[in-house]
């Protein structure tokens, strides 16, 4: 059961709020921006308050073409009237996008317009099709003139690596990302050539899950790390050191890793970065101390290379400067796990559609340690 609702803007300020029970003190969100101070983006999903738990989300796209601060409070009365919708009492209600949008018109501007005109509101007068049925997820009658089921396999690699290059941590978190856009009522089979790799999951409503439970088993792999980074940071005096960093593709087979950038996270007691690269640009923020590093793809026969000097406050700890270097890269054409796609079924409709895989790895959580 959900209380009260919370949007927050970029800079920690409430912009709208809605309360199903007792209203609740928009102070309660000052436990998530402490939070969010002190670990950045990686706060957890669920904090624990004195007298209440916090669920924090980041969404966007569902229903707006775009979800930003200024999107909503365009359309504060749809908000407002999408949430009654969702929720009863504070109880989940209709949450599938597709019966949502059949209930509530989305905006645009003749809508508004006339409803203006008219004094009627975006809220339909027809129960949604979807509604009553047990696969409220889908239209009935739905018809396409191309009919085609495209997916895309996208694996992220979550990693820590320590000082000499060993794994501490490492897993793959993934998702299929499905666009199908099939006329009827079909009933379509996925098939794996290797599901034994699956650990862990979830699914949308629409897949049996006895008939995946009484067809495959649960297992654990090891994960390859696809990217390194040789570093080295040596203190020459008290007040200079000297960075070098290089990036090299590992475990990729022959793959080209694209979209690859660096940021190395110094202590405060680092002043300024002062750095020569031969591939991509770099900038250092003295403010929050981190480097970026922005390389793009590795070509093999030049790997990229950055080095040069970087200027410590005078007084401070040399022993305790252990930099931290976070690693974003994406991968196309293949899943580090492994896995791969069999086969697709479809029953029940007697045209052929067009059909199609696509595998993406990239970077999650992957970090190194200096």
């Amino acid at each position: 059961m959900i209380h009260s609702l919370f949007i927050i803007n970029l800079q920690g300020d409430v912009f709208l709020e809605k309360h199903w029970r007792s209203p609740i003190s928009r102070s309660v969100c000052d436990y998530y921006l402490e939070a969010q101070r002190a670990n950045g983006n990686d706060i957890n999903p669920v904090i624990a308050t004195p007298h209440h738990y916090l669920v924090s989300i980041q969404r966007g796209g569902d229903y707006f073409s775009d979800c930003t601060e200024s999107v909503i409070k365009e359309n504060y009365v749809v908000v407002y009237e999408l949430l009654d919708e969702m929720l009863d009492n504070g109880f989940p209600l209709a949450t599938e996008s597709n019966i949502l949008k059949e209930l509530i018109k989305p905006s645009n501007i003749l809508r508004t317009i006339a409803n203006t005109v008219t004094g009627k509101t975006n809220v339909s007068d027809i129960l949604p099709t979807g509604q009553l049925s047990n696969i409220p997820w889908r239209r009935s009658g739905v018809k396409y003139t191309n009919n085609e089921a495209y997916f895309d396999v996208v694996e992220e690699v979550d990693a820590i690596i320590d000082k000499s290059g060993a794994t501490v941590f490492a897993e793959i978190q993934g998702y299929i990302d499905c666009c199908i856009k099939l006329s009827g009522m079909p009933d379509l089979t996925l098939s794996f050539v290797n599901p034994r790799l699956f650990d862990d999951v979830s699914f949308h409503p629409c897949v049996r899950f006895k008939r995946w439970e009484a067809e495959r088993l649960l297992s654990q792999s090891v994960v390859a790390i696809p990217i390194y980074v040789r570093h080295n940071l040596s203190i020459k005096t008290g007040e200079q050191a000297r960075l070098d960093l290089t990036v090299g593709p590992k475990q990729t087979l022959g793959r080209t890793v694209e979209g690859v950038k660096i940021e190395v996270l110094f202590p405060k007691c680092i002043l300024n970065c002062v750095l020569t690269s031969n591939q991509g640009k770099y900038n250092f923020d003295s403010v929050s101390k981190i480097l970026h590093w922005d390389i793009g793809r590795i070509d093999v026969t030049k790997l990229p290379n950055i080095r040069g000097s970087v200027s410590i406050a005078s007084g401070s700890n040399t022993a305790e400067i252990n930099p931290s270097i976070n690693v974003h890269f994406t991968i196309s054409q293949l899943a580090v796990s492994g896995l791969k796609v069999n086969r697709l079924d479809m029953y029940g409709e007697k045209y052929k559609p067009f059909k199609g895989v696509k595998y993406i790895t990239k970077a999650g959580r992957f970090q190194i340690r200096m």
